[in-house]
């Protein structure tokens, strides 16, 4: 993936009337603005500020409120902060117009004003600090609309900036993907329709994109429209020898210990018949392979049944002295679970071809064929099940990244990401975790973008939230989740999230690289017939009529034991 260009982030503020403002018109419109206080305190990227008297017939709308983006005229520059803070040192119910106030506030970038050869630019980060004395304002219109429109033709709009709701909230769709994202959130405060409506915007702009979901509740089939091919346990097929040798053990035995001369055999056996199907001129695949270069985890076809017939042949071999044991437990084990309708997508092809261009075609959607977006629904497969599909689509979208040099960058959507890529080490699937912090170090440079979606941020990997360079955080009880957010996001952000408890429906803490600087945002609604499609049981409704249909227990026997799922009408 091409690097985006820094400098395509800046653009000039632009007055009415006026494509290229001087600098003497730039000071006059901001001596016009409404004055709310002084500079009393500078410290670092801190600074305090002390509004002037209280005017009771003042508008409610205009006064400084938690979360507002405060503006400070330093001469060279316009200084842009957040509220972070706001007190009254001294309260006096006597005469409480008169009373001292305070504001704090965080500094975070600065317009630079025009000249000559330059218009006006935003850029983070401060250069020239305010000082003792300096008028502060609220940001108007004008600057709010230039900020969020720093991003140009990369940009998309997701939203409204909840300071003023006339201001469209946009992204920068190369650093939003390049530098990873994660949406945080509690329980129903809107995370899967933000993430929704967050890929829709995007694919509006860019139609030609390359977005795999990973849904684990089976809620994403409605929510691209006709742009989406859904995949299911009855239609996605990932052959077992795609699978490398960690992940076919993770299948076989999940607990691993007490089979250890059963994972020697294996790994002695699955090399020798890949050989063996690749020495067949009638099963070879379009694309040849180098015998030598033949290993355990290389992807490449192979038979079941050829491997049953090496474990035969070596009972065979044995004599008497031998222990024949782990062999035969070994063959009982494959061939059970390559009976189990579970894993039908897995083991149930009658014939064994090499599919892996199809099936990298298909996931990733390459050509688009007017479908960017694939949707494999992970709900109703055993545990272990999901996270070896988890773990074999990430590493191929990784390696084709690799190989490929980013020519067709793909972005994969992994929702509750804390199920894959625990904090403890000791849980999950070890392969899962290391695919997915892999992408979230190297992804970057292999053109492969990682969105993840948590309830619980201190539940997931720490090393890959500190790698999502831009986070959308939505309303967050959990004090805990709270500092695992603080601790990953920029210090100067920090502030803001204090408001997470507070947070309304479809409000979000919009921080990081993908955004021209942190605020608080309102997300657009998504079409009724988008919004994706929440299983929560409801207790009310069930409880309120007695289940009278004498067939109905019948009929989920018949599916439980046929291992197929039945999806509930819950709407």
């Amino acid at each position: 993936m091409t690097p985006h260009n820094a400098t395509a982030r800046k653009s000039p503020i632009v007055c009415k009337g006026s494509a290229a403002p001087t600098a003497e018109a730039f000071d006059s419109a901001f001596q016009e603005k409404p004055r709310i206080g002084t500079v009393i305190s500078v410290t670092g990227s801190h600074a305090l500020v002390m509004l002037d008297a209280d005017k009771p017939d003042e508008d409610r709308a205009n006064r400084p409120q938690l979360g507002a983006i405060m503006s400070i005229d330093v001469g060279q520059s316009v200084v842009l902060g957040l509220i972070s803070a706001m007190t009254v040192p001294a309260p006096s119910l006597d005469d409480a117009a008169s009373a001292v106030r305070i504001v704090e506030v965080e500094l975070v970038g600065e317009f630079s004003k025009p000249t000559i050869n330059a218009p006006a630019r935003f850029h983070r980060g401060v250069s020239s600090f305010p000082t003792l004395g300096d008028g502060v304002h609220v940001a108007t219109r004008d600057e709010l609309g230039a900020l969020f429109s720093i991003n140009g033709v990369s940009s998309v709009r997701v939203g409204v900036v909840k300071q003023d709701t006339q201001i469209p909230a946009t992204v920068n769709v190369d650093e939003i993907f390049s530098r990873h994202c994660a949406i945080v959130g509690t329980t129903g405060a809107g995370k899967s329709c933000a993430l929704a409506l967050l890929l829709r915007s995007v694919l509006e702009r860019f139609p030609h994109g390359h977005i795999v979901v990973l849904d684990p509740h089976n809620e994403y089939s409605n929510s691209f429209d006709d742009r989406a091919v859904v995949f299911d346990p009855s239609s996605f097929t990932l052959p077992y020898w795609m699978l490398t040798f960690d992940e076919l053990i993770e299948v076989l035995y999940p607990a691993r210990s007490g089979y250890d001369e059963e994972i020697d055999l294996l790994a002695d056996l699955v090399p020798a018949a890949k050989k063996m199907n690749m020495t067949n001129p009638s099963r070879m695949g379009r694309i040849r392979a180098d015998l030598t270069t033949i290993t355990v985890d290389t992807p490449t076809p192979y038979r079941i049944s050829e491997l049953l017939g090496l474990i035969d042949k070596s009972l065979g071999a044995l004599d008497h002295t031998r222990n024949t044991a782990p062999y035969k437990r070994l063959r009982n084990r494959l061939y059970t679970i390559s009976q189990d309708a579970r894993y039908a997508f897995m083991f149930g092809s009658l014939t064994v071809q090499d599919t892996l261009v199809d099936l990298l075609g298909q996931v990733f959607r390459i050509p688009v064929d007017d479908k960017p977006v694939s949707v494999i629904e992970l709900g109703g497969l055993p545990t272990e099940v999901v996270q070896v599909v988890v773990s074999v689509i990430t590493r191929l979208a990784f390696e084709f990244g690799l190989w490929s040099h980013g020519a067709a960058p793909i972005a994969l959507v992994c929702e509750d990401a804390h199920r894959y890529a625990p904090a403890d080490p000791k849980e999950g699937f070890g392969p899962t975790r290391r695919s997915l912090i892999r992408i979230a170090k190297e992804g970057r440079k292999a053109g492969v973008s990682l969105w993840i979606a948590s309830q619980r941020p201190t539940e997931l990997d720490p090393t890959i939230l500190s790698q999502c360079n831009t986070i959308f955080a939505m309303r967050l009880a959990n004090q805990a989740d709270q500092e695992a957010l603080r601790a990953a996001v920029p210090d100067a952000s920090t502030s803001l999230l204090s408001c997470l408890p507070s947070l309304g429906m479809g409000e979000a803490i919009a921080v990081g690289e993908g955004v021209p600087m942190p605020t608080r945002i309102r997300f657009d609604a998504l079409p009724a017939d988008a919004v994706p499609r929440s299983l929560t049981a409801s207790f009310s409704d069930g409880w309120s009529v007695d289940m009278e249909d004498a067939g109905f227990i019948e009929r989920i026997v018949e599916q439980w034991r046929a291992q197929r799922i039945l999806t509930p009408d819950f709407e």
